[in-house]
């Protein structure tokens, strides 16, 4: 199943910016299957005050609610940033063989910028990365709203 990863990558980038305009940092994930989309989330942390409130969190809890399960086996998920390592064990958990994302988060990224959480062999679940997709559209939108962010101070 080949999958247009730029088209499903738009439309986290579409959550990405409900996100800001909500003043939450700019992270947009959906989750796709058969062509559709099962899961969306946008990040919702300052708004819900709950430190798991990330964007890809709550697109795996959407998409569990669509599929009636949990086991997400046979979804994609597209990123704007390089999920966390509480979303990667999330995603572990959820057994989605495929994370794309555009922007490396080198502070928290664990899918191989900070740590490997997502990509290993180590575990008996896996799931591959595939970076770099609209990265430059998300880290735009990103590098913009920090500078908001901090001349606001």
């Amino acid at each position: 199943m080949t999958q247009d990863h730029t088209a499903w990558m738009r439309q986290a980038l579409a959550e990405a910016a409900k996100a800001e305009k909500k003043g939450e940092v700019p992270v947009g994930a959906v989750v796709v299957q058969d062509q559709r989309i099962v899961g969306r989330g946008h990040n919702l942390v300052e708004t819900l005050q709950d430190p798991t409130a990330h964007a890809e969190m709550l697109a795996l809890a959407s998409a569990a609610v669509t599929l009636a399960s949990w086991r997400l086996s046979e979804t994609v998920l597209y990123t704007t940033l390089e999920p966390c390592p509480m979303c990667a064990g999330a995603i572990l958990m959820a057994r989605i063989p495929l994370v794309v994302y555009a922007a490396d988060d080198p502070r928290y990224g664990a899918c191989g910028s900070a740590l490997r959480v997502l990509g290993t062999k180590q575990l008996d679940i896996d799931s591959e990365c595939v970076a770099g997709v609209l990265s430059e559209e998300s880290r735009r939108l990103l590098q913009l709203f920090f500078k908001r962010l901090r001349s606001k101070r």
